[in-house]
């Protein structure tokens, strides 16, 4: 059973950047797409990334794209995400999942089996 913890949230003025890291432990990432997804204050979960088991696909949601970067590191078995420029819009909790395929990923959330805890991200002057 794949276990996921997410790390690396926490308060950050406009324009700061933070790092996330997802921890997987009890099985190997080198089978699983990862996807990143933030569910904010009364708006439903939304994908915002995600990355081939290889590392050689990945896709940004529009409201991310040139500002955060998915990346991932099979031998550590941990995956990140980093966010630049971050906006108060940014402000959630952030979420990484596993999805068992090989060599492409999806930012739909319905294909993902293994969720993590969650961390919060607060955007704020």
């Amino acid at each position: 059973q794949l276990q996921l913890v997410e790390s690396g949230g926490g308060s950050v003025q406009p324009g700061g950047s933070l790092r996330l890291s997802c921890v997987a432990s009890d099985a190997t990432l080198d089978y699983y797409a990862m996807g990143w997804f933030r569910q904010a204050p009364g708006k439903e979960r939304e994908g915002i990334s995600c990355i081939s088991n290889s590392g050689g696909v990945t896709i940004y949601a529009d409201s991310v794209k040139g500002r955060f970067t998915i990346s991932r590191d099979n031998a550590a078995n941990t995956v990140y995400l980093q966010m630049n420029d971050l906006k108060p819009e940014d402000t959630a909790i952030y979420y990484c999942a596993a999805d068992r395929v090989f060599r492409t990923c999806h930012i739909a959330q319905r294909v993902y089996d293994y969720w993590g805890q969650g961390t919060q991200v607060t955007v704020s002057s």
